[in-house]
């Protein structure tokens, strides 16, 4: 009863009182998920070319780029003509902020990226896109048999909602089932808390950053705090990589499926996997996703390169070919779950994720990630290149570790990068995330090289 009481008049009325048309917009994507291949496409354009007449007409940025590059309206009228316009990058929402608002845009919310790579990006956005990207959300959330009024464990760490915890935000959080763990504070003491609190809430399902649902389960798994019979149905992963030692790990102590997603504040929410598990299906009613490779050129599906958005419900701050800095691939294949929506066969992770050899080369940052794991008595590291032959290792670690390990990490990251490596360790008692609240077993602070990531 309480669920279809929040589900039918508790949310909408809540949505409609902050200026979202989240539920009406809910039920369109329901619709066109089903939609064809040419359906989609055609809806895509269609979005595209109403997008593009606004942005020159009302954003300041767009006008004066086209006229600079020599572009008409009329020259962008489906997704495959985007590749005339140039890209949107972070430098450049930073420099031209004000510029690239909208001239009839009103009541915009101020928002930011995590900072994960020290330097944050301030940006805008507008409660028509708010809207979509809930309604998307929930309507991902609706393919794996959860909805509106189902109790929820959020496991999150963005300052934007820890900034909002106050009573208002308690009181609506208790209304809608929803608990707020913070990732910002997981200390022994705390997961204990979190334990008993998951354990007492018993969410039906738990949203949240892999890297901290995953420290939550090796701990509960280490004290051995049973969470597989507490009726979990899915966890709902988004916001970095999730990596397959922690979705083995979270799936063994839950009892449940993982579902995979993507997006970003600034990006939008992009994709989410479906039961199938095919991939992840593109929310391609809104956003128009890219695959580039080094120079910047489209690639076809199955090839791998830089993701770039255009999100379709932008036009109070319009999203353009804005690069991610996300390596990814497009799959070639139809999910057998029917949808029609396009589908993101994987994400690499970012490119500061990746590392660059002294000869030029990228790899992924797997490859270093897999000699800190075969080594006995490490509980938590993060690698950082800060050149090409250059690395700070940081390990936590416990008794078992020997000092002679430090040989081993050093051969194994020459073996895999090709060339003698310096490598400085420290040993810290703990392993900070970032101010995001997002945890990354590898930084790279090596520019990219223009070649193809392999």
């Amino acid at each position: 009863m309480m669920k279809t009481i929040i589900r039918n008049i508790l949310f909408p009325f809540h949505e409609l009182f902050k200026g979202h048309n989240t539920m009406s917009y809910l039920r369109e994507l329901e619709k066109s998920q089903h939609f064809n291949k040419s359906q989609i496409y055609e809806l895509q354009s269609e979005k595209l070319r109403d997008l593009i007449a606004f942005a020159y007409e009302n954003v300041p940025y767009y006008k004066k780029l086209f006229k600079l590059n020599g572009i008409a309206c009329e020259d962008i009228r489906s997704p495959s003509d985007l590749k005339k316009l140039p890209f949107l990058t972070k430098g450049i929402i930073r420099k031209e902020i004000e510029t690239l608002k909208s001239k009839s845009a009103r009541n915009l919310e101020k928002s930011n990226t995590g900072g994960s790579t020290g330097s944050p990006m301030i940006f805008y956005i507008g409660k028509k896109r708010i809207s979509y990207d809930v309604a998307a959300k929930l309507r991902a959330t609706r393919w794996w048999g959860v909805d509106i009024g189902d109790p929820e464990i959020v496991v999150w760490g963005s300052p934007v909602e820890l900034t909002k915890q106050d009573r208002i935000r308690q009181f609506r959080d208790r209304i809608f089932r929803t608990k707020l763990l913070s990732a910002f504070d997981m200390t022994e003491e705390t997961m204990l808390e979190y334990l008993r609190i998951i354990k007492k809430f018993r969410p039906l399902h738990i949203f949240g950053y892999p890297s901290s649902i995953y420290i939550i389960s090796k701990y509960a798994k280490k004290k051995n705090i049973r969470l597989d019979n507490i009726g979990v149905k899915v966890i709902f992963c988004t916001a970095e990589k999730l990596y397959d030692h922690q979705k083995s790990l979270i799936s063994e102590v839950f009892n449940t499926r993982i579902a995979n997603g993507y997006g970003g504040r600034d990006s939008g929410f992009i994709a989410h996997e479906c039961p199938e598990a095919l991939g992840m299906h593109i929310t391609a009613e809104s956003i128009i996703v890219e695959i580039v490779d080094n120079t910047g050129d489209p690639l076809p599906p199955g090839q791998k390169g830089e993701i770039v958005v255009t999100h379709l419900d932008t036009h109070d701050f319009p999203f353009i070919r804005y690069k991610t800095g996300d390596i990814g691939v497009l799959s070639e294949k139809a999910c057998p779950c029917g949808r029609g929506l396009p589908v993101l066969k994987k994400i690499e992770g970012r490119t500061t994720d990746f590392i660059v050899t002294p000869d030029g080369k990228i790899m992924h940052g797997l490859s270093l990630i897999y000699v800190l794991r075969e080594i006995p008595g490490i509980r938590e590291f993060k690698i950082i290149q800060e050149k090409p032959d250059r690395f700070v290792v940081n390990i936590v670690k416990n008794s078992i570790f020997r000092d002679e390990s430090e040989v081993l990490i050093r051969d194994g990251f020459n073996k895999r990068i090709g060339v003698e490596t310096k490598i400085v360790f420290n040993y810290p008692p703990k392993i900070e995330v970032d101010r995001s609240g997002k945890f990354r077993y590898v930084v790279s602070n090596v520019h990219h090289p223009s070649v193809n990531v392999r």
